[in-house]
This record gives C-alpha cells, structure tokens and sequence, in this order.
C-alpha cells in the first residue's frame, strides 16, 4: 500500500467515526428521539461530502449496538425504548418498583446473615482482632524471592493445579511435621485462597440443607456463616476453661460435621485439653462425622512449645486441618491450605477446581522458598519475640488501669485476649464500644460471637475482644489507659448503661 492510499483510508476511517460519534451522541442527549427516521446514508454522503460506503459503515455500527434499528427497504430509525441520558433501554415500571432479587435458596440464605464487619475508621488506637502490624511483613525477604520467580522464563503460562504447586506443598509437608507435629503426604495439601475458601469449601462439600453440625459457643462468625449458608443448622456447644464441652455431644445422625479451633479457642483463647481431644475423636469415629480442626493461631505460644494439631492424634481420619499465613505473614495474602483425609482428596480437588482454577502461583513458589531457605521458621521466632512483648504490654497495662474491675482470658496463645468485666453486664458492650470509639479508641464486643447472644445476656458478664499484633507496647498502654477512664464512666454512671 503506498503513502497515498494509506492517508486516504486513514482519512475514511476518521470520517466514519466522526459520523457514528456525532449521531450516537443525539441519540444519546434525546436530539433524536427514538422512533426517529434517519437521513438517508445517500443524502448524508452527498451532504458531508464523503462516499456512501463511510455513512454505510457508520449505521452498520450503530445498528450493531442497538441504537439504529434497520431493515430491507426502510430507511434506518433511531431505536425504540433507548434512554435520552445514557443510550440505554428503558426500563419498563414494573422494573422500577421496589422488589428484592430473585436468588438461589443459597443465595437467599447469604442475603438474610448479618453484616459482618471489623472496621472502625475512627479509631486511632485499634485493638482489632485478626490485624497484624505491617510493619511486621518480611518485605525484604519476600521481595528479592518475588523477583527471582518472576525473571524466572517458563516456555508458556498456563493455569496450574488445583491442588496447589508441588513445590510448596512438599515445603509445607516438611514445615507442619517440624512446627505443628503434623504428619501427612503432599498429595494431602490442598493451597487455598486463604482459610476463609477452606472453610467455604468444607461447608458445600460436606453438608446438606437439614443436617446439623456442632459449633464453639461463643466462635469464629465467618466459619458459621459458611455453615449456615447451605441450610444446615447450628448445634452452639458451650467452651470453657478447657475448650468445647465435649460431655454434651450429640448421638443424631443428622450431625455431620464438628467446627473446633483447639490450639487457642477463638474467641476465648481456652485451649481444648488432651482428654477432649480423645473424647471429640472418639465421638467422630462413631458418628462418621468429621472434624474441621481450625488452627488459625497455633503458631502463637508463649512461654511453651506450640501444642501439637488434634490432627496429629487422628487414627481414623476423621479430621480436615485448616491452615493460615494470614498471621504469620499477611491477611492480604490470601493463602491458606487444608491437609485433607485420604478420601476426600479427589473432591476437594475438584471443588477447588471448578471454584477458581488454582491460587496465584507466584506468590505460592515464593512463599515455597522462604520456607525452604528457613526464612519464613526465623521470621516466625521473631514475630512470637515481638507479639509476645506486645502480650507483656497488654497484661500490665490491664494491671495498671483495671486492677479490680478488669480480668483478661485467653492470653497463652494466639494474637488477642478477651476482657471480662464483672461490674458490667453483656448488654452494656455496644455501649461501651461507642464510647470508646468517640475516644478514638476501637474495642470490640463478645456477644457477636454468640449464635444465641440474647440467651444469658444479662447473666454474663461484659466481654471486648482485644487484638494486640497490630499495635506498639505504647499504643497498648495508652488504649487501655483511655478504655479504663471509659469503662469507669460508665460504672459510676448507670444511666448512660443499657437498661
């Protein structure tokens, strides 16, 4: 094609486009309304001064979206039902009126859970549970093994397996046997888009609409929500000093699975004793229901080694672990993994599958040679050194400002403590938590965590989760400082309390 030719079509191409542009837009503003009967593409080459063929090509594509309608023999109208604003369909007023979507029953389940949130933005001191300090992150370590997977030149990229990569499930494999005394087979480790996806798949794959399953009274809301969104009901299990009460555990076959988090009860941080344990393995063999075991903390022990997963006491694989970085490394991660019994392998597989393909590959071989080169076990010791100071921190400032009106629970292990407040009932925690918030300090209630919060409300007495990963030793001693010039006020103010 010479120069010539090259500028002339060029040329029609900028003409075509300016004459689409122009009439799409009055279409669009309401300039030509629809039913409209256009100008012929003969008398608007002829106006304009191009050939036919640009007019031609310019309603052609208008015709193509919708905004021309046309037909043999008929001169080309502006579309029916098009909105003079946006170009879009009119909406019919049936359209208009205020009806809820129609949805799956699944769906219908999801949409009528409570909202769920941890947010306080006004906060500027924030004892959220489940945040980590970012200044925490490994981001050298992780940075220079991100860049030597990604110069890394594979012949082609293309999906990987649902499963994981086997890289980081032999990493894991050699980790979990080291730290959690956990012995499996690699073709066990299924890698997930965190712990959250494990428990989403749990939930689809092992109950039906009408079956039960035993849940820690209080627990983890996010867990039984999965639950509760197939259709299956809560069997709410009350935890003590020693974890879930195993003594009250059902003999009904509509009981399908057991959800336990053993190394540190959340919320309470109770750790499930030995016997328990034995009792809960005993109750799920007979049952031939399963264990989520969920050891969302287990790495977080202080003053003793870590405890040993309930998995490592399985002999009748009965149990589903569940793993988590979200701790160790990051929430934003969004890595987890499961170590499935034998049996479930191929399902779980093939759920994962089909629910998103595979997690990011990069970030699972980068993750696989922090492990391998030990970065990630030293970054761990070193994270247990500093969580437990800001442990110390919180203990002592609780001593310091709440000495005889405050006792925190649940700090052995894992990143958060729970406060009891004995002078202050359970219906007084919202409260308590807005006042708090006008402080800007951020506390977060316990009876959330309840299936049945109303049940015993006024028995029990007034509980605030308090995360302290997120947090420096200074910021924990002046949160706490305010909280307790906060939680006096309301003592010695019973008007301001929730009658």
């Amino acid at each position: 094609m010479d120069q010539f030719s090259a500028k002339s079509n060029a040329s029609t191409r900028g003409a075509q486009r300016r004459i689409y542009a122009k009439l799409r837009a009055q279409i669009e503003d309401g300039t030509l309304a629809p039913g409209t009967k256009l100008v012929s593409t003969r008398a608007m080459a002829a106006e304009l001064g191009v050939s036919r063929t640009t007019v031609t090509a310019a309603y052609e594509q208008l015709a193509a979206e919708g905004y021309v309608a046309t037909s043999v023999g008929k001169a080309a109208r502006v579309a029916g039902g098009m909105n003079a604003r946006s170009g879009r369909a009119v909406a019919s007023p049936a359209q208009y009126e205020d009806l809820p979507p129609v949805l799956s029953l699944y769906g219908e389940r999801v949409a009528a859970l409570k909202p769920y949130s941890m947010s306080s933005p006004l906060a500027r001191i924030d004892f959220k549970y489940g945040s980590v300090a970012s200044r925490d992150f490994p981001a050298l370590g992780w940075q220079r093994a991100y860049q030597t997977e990604l110069v890394k030149r594979a012949p082609s990229l293309y999906y990987g397996q649902p499963e994981g990569d086997s890289r980081l499930r032999s990493a894991l494999q050699s980790y979990l046997r080291r730290a959690r005394g956990l012995a499996c087979d690699t073709e066990q480790i299924l890698v997930v888009h965190g712990s959250q996806q494990g428990l989403d798949l749990c939930a689809r794959l092992l109950l039906n609409p009408g079956d039960v399953f035993v849940f820690e009274e209080p627990g983890y809301r996010m867990a039984r929500y999965c639950f509760e969104a197939t259709g299956a009901t809560a069997l709410p299990t009350p935890v003590d000093a020693s974890g879930l009460d195993t003594s009250g555990l059902p003999d009904d076959d509509r009981v399908r699975l057991a959800y336990v988090t053993p190394s540190h009860q959340f919320p309470t941080g109770a750790v499930f004793s030995i016997a328990r344990r034995l009792e809960l393995l005993k109750w799920a063999s007979r049952q031939r229901a399963w264990i989520i075991e969920d050891d969302y903390g287990g790495e977080f022990r202080y003053g003793q080694r870590p405890i040993d997963a309930l998995q490592s006491m399985d002999t009748d694989a009965r149990v589903i672990y569940v793993g988590t970085f979200s701790k160790a490394l990051s929430p934003e991660l969004r890595l987890g993994y499961l170590v499935l019994p034998r049996q479930l392998v191929h399902v779980f597989r093939e759920a994962k599958r089909i629910t998103d393909r595979h997690s990011p590959r990069w970030e699972q071989n980068v993750l696989a040679s922090l492990i391998e080169s030990g970065t990630y076990e030293r970054h761990v010791r070193r994270l247990r050194r500093e969580n437990e100071r800001r442990r110390r921190a919180l203990l002592e400032a609780v001593e310091q400002h709440l000495a005889g009106c405050g006792q925190l629970v649940g700090m052995a292990a894992g990143l958060h403590g729970v406060l009891l407040l004995p002078a202050l009932r359970a219906h007084d925690e919202f409260t308590l938590q807005a006042a708090s918030l006008k402080r800007g300090v951020g506390v977060y209630p316990l009876s959330p965590l309840f299936a049945c919060p109303a049940l015993a409300a006024n028995e029990r007495p007034a509980g605030l989760i308090l995360g302290y990963a997120g947090l420096t030793t200074q910021e924990i001693q002046e949160g706490i400082h305010i909280l307790a010039e906060v939680i006096q006020d309301l003592i010695g103010d019973p008007g301001a309390r929730v009658g």
